[in-house]
């Protein structure tokens, strides 16, 4: 099969999966209950099936079966080993800027008008189908049952932090309270900060848009404009992750967690392949420079209005 062939099957070059079915192949969710299995599976099938489960959107695990002579439920038992191998590789796959890497992201910002940023912060919905408990908190206001995912992406699209859990019906803003993110920005950002969208407070180490009520001053749009085009990255993240991992459109588990670690692994797997060429899917269209979006959240917080401004003064007048 021709390498571009392979990729379009799998998400990643063989080598990328040979190497994740070795790492597989040691561990504790490759080995637990084998004696048990009536089909004996190795390592490189089980990663090779997992692949194109989660890459595609439309099959059945029937369909999945099926294409790999293998039973239902073995099938099963590959996207649940794999899921919970995947998730459980996120500390060291998924890991926040050290300092020499945070020099190093920020100067992409700086290079693109926006100095001392390390990252960009949003919040993207996961389909699912209706659950059984609580159904109605997991309603979003698009009309359709979610998961929310928080990410920090870098200037690559690499993800480097990720909450998952909280349902569909939680605004932004919360989840970000509730989240390690949330309660240790300071801790984590020290002198850098995160750009967030108007969903989100503005605080010392994330800076949001200015509300747009008609009377915004010329450096107050350039601010906005700037926060906008460079914040766009994380867009791009979510429709990368998406396009790559076609599952995340629609999660058709029954347990909330299986759900969280399955969007982890993905998680896991866009960072593992992050370099290996995709088309960008972006989950929404950019906003055109005279548009922002309205606040959701108060500036309420003096300390990160102060930064705010202090950012916007020192940045190029580019409109």
């Amino acid at each position: 099969m021709p390498d571009n062939v392979y990729f379009d099957h799998f998400r990643m070059s063989r080598q990328k999966k040979e190497y994740l079915a070795e790492k597989f192949a040691v561990s504790q969710y490759f080995s637990v209950g084998r004696e048990g299995d009536s089909e004996k599976i190795n390592a490189l099938k089980f990663i090779t099936v997992f692949l194109w489960y989660a890459g595609n959107e439309a099959c059945s695990n029937r369909d999945v079966a099926d294409r790999f002579n293998i039973s239902v439920s073995s099938l099963h038992k590959i996207i649940k080993r794999l899921t919970y191998f995947l998730s459980n590789l996120s500390p060291e796959v998924i890991r926040w800027p050290d300092e020499e890497e945070k020099v190093i992201i920020s100067q992409h910002f700086t290079e693109n008008n926006f100095p001392g940023v390390i990252g960009a912060l949003d919040g993207t919905h996961i389909r699912i189908d209706k659950p059984s408990q609580d159904p109605e908190s997991y309603f979003n206001r698009k009309s359709f049952y979610s998961i929310q995912a928080q990410i920090v992406c870098d200037h690559k699209r690499r993800i480097r932090d990720i909450f998952l859990g909280f349902p569909g019906s939680v605004h932004d803003s919360r989840v970000f309270s509730a989240s390690p993110l949330g309660d240790h920005l300071a801790e984590m950002c020290g002198q850098y900060h995160l750009l967030g969208d108007s969903a989100y407070p503005c605080l010392v180490n994330l800076l949001t848009p200015f509300r747009d009520n008609g009377h915004l001053t010329r450096r107050q749009k350039n601010y906005n404009y700037l926060l906008a085009t460079n914040r766009y990255i994380i867009e791009h993240c979510f429709g990368i992750l998406k396009q790559k991992w076609r599952k995340l459109y629609h999660i058709k588990m029954h347990k909330i967690a299986d759900i969280v670690h399955f969007i982890r692994a993905c998680a896991v797997l866009h960072n593992i392949c992050l370099e290996e060429t995709i088309v960008i899917v972006p989950e929404n269209t950019e906003l055109p420079i005279n548009q922002v979006l309205d606040n959701t959240v108060d500036d309420n917080n003096r300390n990160g209005n102060e930064r705010r401004y202090d950012i916007m003064n020192r940045l190029p007048i580019i409109l």
